[in-house]
């Protein structure tokens, strides 16, 4: 059974350059049934029966996982609709992902607690899309000093009444950032592993001692790692670690990298590759609803509460131009810039984008890897690493016009 409920073909890709953590299988074979990978082999196999995908020679990757999106496609999930949900759902599956974590903003509290019931209405929906793996609350126990493009309205310390109601009104969360710095955090940071919730460190003036503390109570990520945090700083003349330095020197600790070239350039991508290695380092978007659009003004949030921001050189920007507001880039996009601006190796890069996701999320045991048991979840790519075909629980839900792929 597939995502639709219904039984599917059997479905043999062939002729495929398959990418594994450990190698690429040339001229290999993936067969799917029910949603779910049978077999990974080198050369074909006689399946009589089977629907036959030939992708001449291109690569074979797991289905790219992003872990921090908001939007695209001119839809936010914060605008609150079933529709914005499987709209972006659909939009990021053309660009290689398969599966996502939906992202909120700073908000009210009504329109937080609203967006989650949109979320698992959306889910039940979703059968045509990029899966959804939960939701991220990003906010609102956030530093103000750091809050980047996040509403200053609603920025507060964590609130025990508040988030404990939240968290019992909806089983859709997967992961809540903040900043531990914040009074109440840690106990916040020690109720979410309680209940399940990945904590992460995010929009933060927290110091080297902060993150320890965190550690401690159960933070095991770091949103988006340089923006809208502190690294090295001087206080009357004394040099102090911060939250960066924080990222780095603790293994328990994962971290999210935007990957489009402009939130972070070359030498800062490889140097967190270097350290925290491809098994700590998550490819993100953390991309807007202005994602998969034409530049020009957009808004960042929900349409009715939102911020207005611009959309120029590849990234959103505050209407001052000050800031960045977020990203418009698309998973591939993420792949093709970090193999460019960096060196790090191809299996590793898509490690970045799909395994080490996976494993973050609690889902590495059927996510992230093509092999027999797991989601049948991948995605073909040309020799420039655009997306030619994506197959989400072993449905075909994005075919490239004019792609060279007999059936």
């Amino acid at each position: 059974m597939n995502r639709t409920g219904r039984e599917t073909p059997r479905l043999k890709l062939i002729n495929g350059r398959i990418l594994t953590p450990q190698r690429i299988i040339p001229n290999g074979t993936i067969l799917m049934a029910g949603g779910t990978i049978v077999d990974v082999v080198a050369g074909d196999l006689e399946v009589p029966g089977a629907e036959v995908l030939d992708v001449g020679g291109a690569y074979v990757s797991p289905g790219f996982i992003d872990l921090h999106v908001h939007g695209g496609g001119g839809h936010d999930f914060m605008d609150g609709t079933e529709e914005a949900f499987l709209q972006i759902a659909q939009i990021h599956a053309r660009y290689g992902t398969t599966a996502l974590v939906p992202t909120t903003l700073t908000s009210r509290l009504d329109e937080l607690v609203n967006t989650l019931s949109v979320y698992e209405r959306a889910n039940a929906r979703n059968t045509t899309g990029a899966c959804f793996l939960g939701m991220h609350l990003e906010g609102p126990y956030f530093a103000m000093n750091q809050r980047g493009a996040q509403n200053p309205r609603y920025i507060r310390d964590p609130d025990p009444a508040e988030y404990r109601e939240i968290l019992e009104s909806s089983s859709a969360i997967a992961r809540w950032s903040a900043a531990p710095e914040r009074p109440g955090a840690l106990a916040f940071g020690d109720y979410l592993r309680s209940k399940g919730v990945l904590a992460s460190i995010a929009h933060t003036d927290a110091l080297y001692e902060d993150v320890a503390s965190a550690v401690a109570h159960g933070y095991r990520l770091v949103t988006h790692l340089y923006s809208c945090m502190n690294g090295v700083s001087r206080r009357n003349g004394f040099r102090y670690a911060g939250a960066i330095e924080g990222a780095y020197l603790h293994d328990e600790l994962a971290v999210e990298l935007i990957a489009d070239g402009v939130h972070l350039p070359g030498p800062l991508l490889q140097l967190a590759y270097k350290i925290k290695g491809p098994d700590g380092c998550a490819l993100i978007t953390d991309a807007m609803r202005a994602a998969g659009m034409p530049p020009g003004p957009s808004v960042l949030g929900s349409l009715h509460d939102g911020l207005d921001v611009i959309v120029e050189d590849g990234v959103a920007k505050l209407p001052d131009r000050q800031a960045f507001a977020g990203s418009v880039a698309t998973a591939d996009q993420l792949l093709q810039t970090i193999l460019k601006l960096t060196d790090i190796p191809l299996l590793d890069a898509v490690q970045m984008m799909s395994c080490t996701p996976a494993r973050i999320m609690g889902v590495a045991t059927r996510k992230g890897e093509l092999r027999a048991g797991y989601d049948a979840d991948l995605v073909v790519l040309d020799n420039q690493f655009s997306v030619q075909l994506t197959v989400v629980g072993g449905q075909v839900v994005f075919r490239r016009e004019a792609t060279p792929i007999s059936v």
